[in-house]
């Protein structure tokens, strides 16, 4: 997380402060005691208004205006190959098993992903750039920090807060292909709109994400704006729904990130049993389905969730993508949606 101004935060009441890092003391949501769930630091900011670099490195400052001097070859640029039928039998499993949860009355929806390696040596900051051009994120980041290497292409916002004290959630759910055949892209999208279970998927998200708002927020604030709108993001469209509420007198930014945290339309519902149910059937997250927030000193924060991205630790890089389990879900088709959304990313890796 990385915050715009040089003064600490205020943090949630359940983080606390530990060397530059926030660690969470809840160890049965996962990992050991002391687990590191976020990262603080100064940004380096690449705006695409000008174009202003910001960055209290010159070498960082140097390196960046080499690579927009050079991005008008990042099209020719060598892609890395995937292979996005990694763990596909195994995820088809988790999907199955899901469901049946699910029936049982153990939980309304869980988000499973699965992950896929890269084998090949990934150029950073060079995927950024040729990835931005091709998506259309709600927000774009690239971070390198203590190991790890991220670069990716939100699709949504976890939760916005203006100074004034607007709260903005952003909740999608509800998937199908982009193609670029403009007729192909009009039926996936009159089929998106008239799918019980894509509808249904997004309707039990966006309640939850209204129930979660009207805790920080003034009562009778809460409103659903843009129920249901179509949403581009990269190599899919989505079903979008915006939350909105306004902060009371003495709330904070923080009061309404700890509210929506982890993000609905990445875990499940009920939070709990969705996260339970996936630690049964995935691996450790990492930076996964987390978020990349900006903090300023004025009250204002913007979150975005970690997903559509690439992934880099320990001498292995690799992507990762999920979709939403319901009870009429079908193996098959969640499969299919979690190849599309990593067409987002794994068409723009470039390799080094």
């Amino acid at each position: 997380m990385v915050p715009e101004s040089r003064h600490p935060a205020p943090a949630p009441t359940d983080l606390l402060p530990a060397r530059g890092t926030w660690v969470e003391p809840l160890p049965h949501l996962g990992g050991p005691p002391g687990t590191r769930t976020a990262h603080l630091s100064d940004p380096n900011l690449l705006r695409e208004d000008g174009v202003l670099i910001r960055s209290q490195d010159p070498h960082t400052a140097r390196r960046a205006e080499e690579i927009l001097a050079t991005a008008d070859d990042l099209p020719d640029a060598p892609r890395a190959r995937v292979d996005l039928e990694a763990g596909a039998e195994e995820y088809s499993r988790s999907v199955t098993a899901a469901v049946d949860d699910i029936r049982a009355g153990r939980l309304q929806k869980a988000v499973l992903s699965r992950k896929v390696p890269v084998e090949e040596e990934i150029d950073f900051p060079a995927t950024f750039v040729a990835g931005r051009r091709a998506n259309t994120p709600a927000r774009s980041f690239l971070l390198d920090m203590d190991g790890l290497k991220v670069v990716g292409f939100s699709p949504e916002i976890v939760v916005g807060v203006r100074a004034g004290g607007e709260v903005v959630s952003q909740p999608l759910a509800g998937t199908r292909r982009l193609t670029g055949d403009p007729d192909t892209d009009r039926r996936l999208r009159e089929e998106l709109w008239s799918d019980p279970k894509e509808l249904h998927e997004h309707a039990i998200s966006v309640k939850v994400a209204v129930d979660e708002l009207a805790g920080p927020c003034k009562p009778d604030t809460v409103v659903v704006r843009d129920y249901m709108v179509i949403k581009r993001r990269g190599s899919v469209q989505h079903l979008a729904s915006e939350v909105a509420g306004r902060l009371p007198e003495g709330g904070t930014a923080w009061d309404a990130f700890a509210a929506v945290f982890p993000a609905v339309t990445a875990s499940g519902v009920p939070k709990y049993a969705s996260y339970e149910l996936i630690r049964r059937h995935e691996p450790p997250r990492g930076p996964y389905a987390g978020t990349v927030l900006v903090a300023g000193s004025d009250g204002s924060l913007d979150a975005a969730l970690v997903l559509r991205s690439a992934y880099h630790a320990n001498g292995r890089t690799w992507l990762r993508a999920g979709a939403g389990v319901v009870e009429h879900s079908r193996a098959e088709r969640e499969l299919e949606e979690t190849r599309e959304k990593l067409g987002t990313i794994a068409a723009h890796l470039v390799r080094a």
